[in-house]
C-alpha cells in the first residue's frame, strides 16, 4: 500500500510539473526549430533549370519561372507557403427518443406423476410440496430521451507551408500560429493534404479543400488552467464507477 501511495504522489508530481514551471510568468512559445515547417523551409531546393535552359530565358521576353511577371505564383514545392481559409459555419440538431416494455410470467406444476410427488411430499419439512411447481413472474421498462444543438462558427486565415509532396503530386501543408497576449497564449495549428490544382490564383486555399484536415484552435495559460478541473477531479471522474 505504502508503494502504491508512493508512485501515484510522484505521478501527480511529475504531471503537475509543467504547470508550475509557467507560475508567474506568460507561457513559452512552441521552438519554431522543432516543427516540420522549419525543415521544409531550409531544405535546400534543387535547380529549376539546367544552365543552358537559364541562359535562354534571361535572352528571351517570355518566361514561364515561377518568379516571372506572367508565372504561376502558387505554391508548388517544399518549402512554399499558402494561405489556408477557415471559415466554418456549421449548425446541428439532433433528438432521439426511446421506450421499450416488457412483461413475461411462467408456471409449471407436476401434481401427478406415478405417485413420485406424493412420495417426496412426506419427506419434506414444513409442508412444502412438489406438486405445485414453479411459477415466475417478471416486467422491465425503459425511456430514453437524448437532444443535440451545436452552432459553430470560425472564421480564421493561417499561412501554411509545404512540408512535403508525394509522388502523385499532392501535397501535405502544416501551418502554426501563435499570439501571446498578456499571460495567454493562442495556438492554431492546421495540418492536412491539398492538390495543386485546389490552390487559387492568389495562393489560397480553403478549410473544406484539404483531405484530412486537422484544425486545432485554444490555447494556454492562466484563463486556461482556471477553467480546467483540477487534476484531482479529472482522475475521479474517470475512475469513480458511478
Amino acid at each position: 500500500m505504502m508503494r502504491l501511495l508512493i508512485s501515484c504522489l510522484f505521478c501527480t508530481l511529475v504531471a503537475a510539473c509543467s504547470p508550475l514551471r509557467e507560475v508567474g510568468r506568460a507561457p513559452d512559445f512552441t521552438p519554431p526549430d522543432q516543427t516540420m515547417e522549419h525543415a521544409a523551409l531550409y531544405r535546400i531546393p534543387l535547380p529549376e533549370t539546367s544552365e543552358a535552359r537559364r541562359g535562354v530565358d534571361n535572352a528571351s521576353l517570355w518566361s514561364a519561372g515561377q518568379r516571372s511577371l506572367l508565372g504561376d505564383r502558387r505554391a508548388s514545392r517544399q518549402g512554399d507557403i499558402m494561405t489556408v481559409v477557415i471559415e466554418i459555419n456549421d449548425s446541428a440538431e439532433i433528438s432521439n427518443t426511446t421506450a421499450r416494455g416488457r412483461s413475461g410470467s411462467n408456471s409449471m406444476a407436476v401434481p401427478q406423476f406415478f405417485g413420485i410427488p406424493q412420495l417426496l411430499d412426506r419427506n419434506l419439512p414444513g409442508g412444502l410440496a412438489v406438486g405445485a411447481g414453479i411459477e415466475t413472474a417478471g416486467s422491465s421498462t425503459f425511456s430514453g430521451n437524448g437532444s443535440v444543438r451545436r452552432n459553430e462558427k470560425l472564421t480564421l486565415r493561417v499561412a501554411s507551408t509545404v512540408v512535403e509532396r508525394l509522388p502523385n503530386g499532392v501535397m501535405r501543408i502544416e501551418g502554426r500560429q501563435e499570439v501571446r497576449v498578456n499571460h495567454e497564449l493562442r495556438e492554431l495549428l492546421v495540418t492536412g493534404y491539398v492538390r495543386p490544382e485546389d490552390i487559387s490564383r492568389q495562393n489560397e486555399i480553403t478549410y473544406d479543400k484539404i483531405a484530412g484536415a486537422r484544425i486545432s484552435y485554444g490555447g494556454r495559460g492562466i484563463i486556461s488552467n482556471a477553467q480546467q478541473p483540477a487534476y484531482g477531479a479529472q482522475i475521479t471522474d474517470i475512475l469513480a464507477p458511478f
